[in-house]
């Protein structure tokens, strides 16, 4: 796989060049190493001024956030060139249309939408590698671990990946998590799944090559994994950012995590709306089953396929009245780096990675965690 150069990426905004010329190589990144040094170890420094080291647990959390952002990139680049719109913003497939227009069943607009997501987390990452190097920290590489192989369906490049989109389980316990008026998984509630065989099996996302163009229900089947994957990966975004913000320090940092968490809402409030169109059905390959999600278990208001507004629910203590929220979002809980990193691991998305990932990944994610703010007073 060819590397691009050590000093294409220390620009401290990313622009469209820069990421046009991050795709043609493959997704892959310039300078630094995920090596030991990159992993913060003493975390508690109270920020100084502007012109001072970040605090370490800062470090921590945007180190972790970028490699985050670096495997969502190389999953959203996978569906954007068999699915998503192909342009000099976007590039580096040549799409698939069959898998397209079963996309398309979901909502006409996908590729568009596809292709903005795609975008928005290359984005994300390359703006916190070249904020991490202009405060005197290294930005995250991932190239040793582009390892796993590529859909070979007519599309696809042919690249080493980071992630696995064809061994997917899917938990879409959120769907029925943000439309709950009395549960909330910060008091450890849980959630019954949408789509019960997505979580217990391992089904692709994108056509593994051009053979699962067909049958039919096969391909709707395949369109319908992924509309529920989309939702499934942005919601742990949509969680992760305002967790990690809670520990940290520095305001700039903070800024920058209060800014950038809310675009992962939106794309989840996106993709859930979409994800209710998936036509039911039974693929006639291997038995996975889409339910009609307006008839019963589900149905009713509180989960008519067309709400998309999360469901009002208890929050701090259960004596306060119902409120819209974020969930979940306790900093002590299940959804912070670590818990990030094993939810993407249970989703099969990293399976065939080395061991070394498996290690460095966890690394980052138990640093980012260990983060807590630091408050500094004067005292008169």
């Amino acid at each position: 796989m060819n590397t691009s150069s050590a000093h294409e990426h220390r620009s401290p905004m990313a622009t469209k060049n820069s990421r046009r010329s991050f795709l043609r190589t493959g997704l892959a990144l310039g300078a630094g190493s995920l090596a030991a040094g990159l992993v913060p170890t003493g975390l508690s420094t109270v920020a100084g001024s502007r012109g001072d080291r970040l605090p370490r647990g800062d470090v921590a959390i945007l180190t972790f956030l970028a490699a985050a952002e670096l495997v969502e990139a190389d999953l959203w680049q996978q569906y954007n060139e068999l699915g998503g719109v192909q342009d000099q913003e976007v590039p580096g497939g040549t799409g698939n249309a069959p898998y397209t227009a079963k996309l398309e069943v979901l909502d006409d607009d996908m590729p568009q939408y596809i292709h903005d997501n795609t975008d928005d987390e290359i984005s994300h990452f390359m703006f916190i590698n070249a904020y991490l190097q202009s405060r005197g920290e290294e930005p995250v590489n991932l190239d040793p671990f582009r390892t796993l192989p590529s859909s070979k369906a007519t599309g696809a490049q042919d690249i080493g990946r980071l992630t696995n989109l064809m061994e997917l389980t899917v938990d879409t316990s959120w769907w029925t998590r943000y439309r709950s008026s009395n549960k909330n998984p910060d008091f450890g509630d849980t959630f019954p799944q949408a789509v019960p065989d997505l979580s217990t099996g391992m089904f692709p996302a994108i056509p593994r090559n051009d053979d699962d163009l067909a049958p039919d229900a096969h391909l709707q089947a395949i369109a319908n994994t992924a509309g529920f994957h989309f939702a499934f990966i942005e919601q742990g975004g949509t969680s992760l950012y305002p967790t990690l913000a809670q520990g940290v320090t520095d305001l700039e940092v903070l800024r920058i995590l209060l800014s950038i968490g809310p675009t992962e809402t939106m794309h989840f409030q996106t993709w859930q709306d979409k994800a209710g169109n998936a036509p039911p059905l039974t693929d006639p390959t291997n038995g996975l089953t889409f339910p009609d999600l307006n008839a019963p278990p589900f149905g009713g208001e509180d989960f008519s396929t067309s709400l998309i507004m999360p469901e009002p629910t208890i929050f701090l203590k259960r004596k306060f009245p119902p409120v819209s929220i974020i969930r979940p979002t306790q900093q002590a809980g299940s959804i912070g780096a670590v818990g990030a990193a094993k939810a993407l691991t249970a989703d099969g998305l990293f399976r065939g990675q080395s061991p070394a990932f498996f290690q460095a990944l966890m690394a980052l994610a138990v640093a980012a965690d260990a983060a807590r703010r630091e408050m500094k007073f004067d005292r008169d």
